[in-house]
């Protein structure tokens, strides 16, 4: 099994609380466009700088290393991508805020811990997991 379909499949089984839930596919889209060196945070290392800035560096760290995943609460996101833009994201979605918030605070550390399985960002950065991502999600 691939990276990308033990992703997918981490993140649509019961443990991780994607099953069946119907908010999972917009924010798998606002996860990847974070994540993407094309969605205006800079990728991954632009990210990694955000989380930094918001006295938030640890939580990102922790999910780039091979060690245990530090937690982040819906209210740290909302610290770090400021309230503005969490709004923007919930309107582009179709999601209220706290989804937004509350469904990438779990989605966010299993994506980069599985996107980063040596430890660190790879120098060719993770557009092309998050492009082969996006062909095997649903569409709606």
């Amino acid at each position: 099994m691939g990276l990308l379909d033990a992703l997918l499949s981490g993140l649509s089984s019961p443990s991780s609380g994607g099953g069946g839930r119907s908010d999972l596919t917009p924010l798998l889209q606002i996860a990847m466009q974070l994540l993407s060196s094309q969605g205006g945070q800079g990728g991954l290392s632009g990210l990694a700088e955000q989380f930094q800035r918001a006295g938030l560096g640890p939580q990102m760290n922790s999910w780039i290393s091979t060690g245990q995943n530090m937690s982040i609460s819906p209210d740290q996101l909302q610290q770090v991508f400021g309230q503005g833009s969490m709004q923007q994201m919930a309107s582009g979605s179709g999601l209220s805020v706290d989804q937004v918030s509350g469904g990438l605070s779990d989605l966010l550390p299993q994506m980069i811990d599985r996107l980063t399985p040596h430890g660190q960002i790879p120098a060719s950065g993770i557009d092309g997991a998050l492009s082969e991502l996006s062909r095997m999600m649903p569409r709606q």
